[in-house]
């Protein structure tokens, strides 16, 4: 039986959450390599990267493998981590963006694992990991997204935007969480907010309040917060020491905020840092983006969907789709005609969404979907361009 009427929270972070931090840097050294591998003459097809940031205290440390133009060196990708930490808006005692010792570690791609990932011959172009890759799509939103997690980055992004328009009062580090009251299975309110944010210091546990609160109203729907909602604004009192000084970050450790908050199922597989030869990341990118055109196709009020692959291995062994009960077509059809419509190898997927490009350090914080596609091709997984070719392949 499914239930109609519940409650259901997600959360999101900041930016400037330590574990963000590393995920932007992590994603600006994949950019890199995708920006100037064709200056200096590499095919963006041959370009690999798997970069994993640590940071804490006035530190970062990246490690992992690459391949690509010699002309990214260890100070380069140092000078860039340094940008990303400045754009973010660090400038503490504890973690500045001048005075950060940074330690680069990356090291050449293993030949074990380019044998089996690289095409040859008549190989096809094989996934960089085996894994399984969900996703996900609901009508909640305009966005076709689940509200409990596009309304907690929305509060988010609000308050950046804010501070990053000269809102001094604001750090970098904060963290949102949103509980939505469902009822005949349709978000109606909020019954619960938190927000936690770094702060200037001096300011009371009030005086954030008094500027938290209407930039999380403003996020949300009209009517979604009323007298009965409950807030917790910074509810252990002072946060004035935040970032990778208050807490040390790693990449790749926010999956769930990174994509659904908890609505659908995840493979496990993190996205920053990686080349779309992962699966994990291009993969689970196709897998939102069919589930969104199922979704946006009128075939369904809520589409999830699996794919599952093996290292070296280009086709996906499997397909899954479950529609929730919502459907108007039968889903083993359905998993007929998603390989229709697009070809799901590393290859075909990498083609199909133009994935080789320099566009995943924008992906780092506030999820990656529920954003509109860019016209540089960033989050081309959130198109709707395969709703008539889907309904062509089922004939409805």
């Amino acid at each position: 039986m499914i239930r109609s009427n519940y409650l259901f929270t997600s959360e999101s972070v900041s930016e400037g959450h330590p574990d963000k931090v590393c995920d932007r840097i992590s994603d600006e050294i994949v950019d890199a390599f995708f920006r100037l591998g064709p200056e200096h003459g590499w095919n963006p097809w041959d370009i690999r990267c798997a970069a994993e940031t640590l940071a804490t205290t006035n530190r970062v440390v990246i490690a992992g493998e690459t391949r690509g133009p010699k002309q990214i060196t260890r100070d380069l990708i140092a000078h860039l981590a340094r940008l990303a930490i400045r754009d973010i808006g660090y400038e503490q005692e504890g973690f500045h963006w001048e005075t950060a010792q940074i330690d680069v570690l990356l090291h050449a791609q293993s030949a074990d694992i380019a044998v089996g990932v690289d095409a040859a011959g008549n190989k096809d172009e094989g996934a960089g990991d085996q894994g399984i890759m969900f996703g996900y799509a609901c009508r909640e939103t305009p966005e076709l997204m689940p509200a409990p997690i596009y309304y907690a980055h929305k509060i988010l992004r609000d308050l950046a935007t804010a501070r990053k328009s000269g809102d001094k009062r604001l750090e970098p580090d904060a963290k949102s969480q949103v509980t939505v009251a469902y009822e005949n299975g349709k978000p109606v309110r909020a019954t619960q907010i938190v927000v936690s944010t770094q702060h200037a210091p001096g300011l009371s546990s009030a005086a954030v309040a008094e500027i938290v609160k209407p930039h999380a109203i403003a996020a949300l729907p009209a009517g979604w917060v009323d007298d009965k909602t409950i807030w917790h604004i910074n509810p252990t009192g002072k946060f004035e020491i935040g970032g990778p000084d208050g807490d040390s970050g790693l990449t790749g450790r926010k999956i769930i905020v990174d994509t659904y908050g908890g609505a659908a199922p995840h493979g496990g597989g993190a996205f920053s840092g990686k080349d779309p030869t992962k699966v994990d990341r291009s993969a689970a990118y196709a897998a939102r983006y069919l589930a969104k055109n199922v979704v946006a196709a009128g075939l369904a009020d809520r589409a999830t969907i699996q794919l599952a692959y093996a290292i070296g291995v280009s086709e996906p062994l499997a397909i899954y789709v479950d529609l929730h009960g919502t459907g108007q077509v039968d889903e083993a059809r359905l998993e007929t005609a998603l390989r229709d419509v697009m070809r799901l190898t590393p290859r075909g997927i990498r083609t199909h969404l133009d994935l080789n490009k320099p566009i995943y350090a924008r992906t780092a914080a506030y999820g990656h979907f529920g954003r509109a596609a860019d016209a540089d091709g960033g989050f081309s997984w959130e198109k709707t361009d395969l709703v008539d070719a889907l309904k062509a392949s089922l004939g409805v």
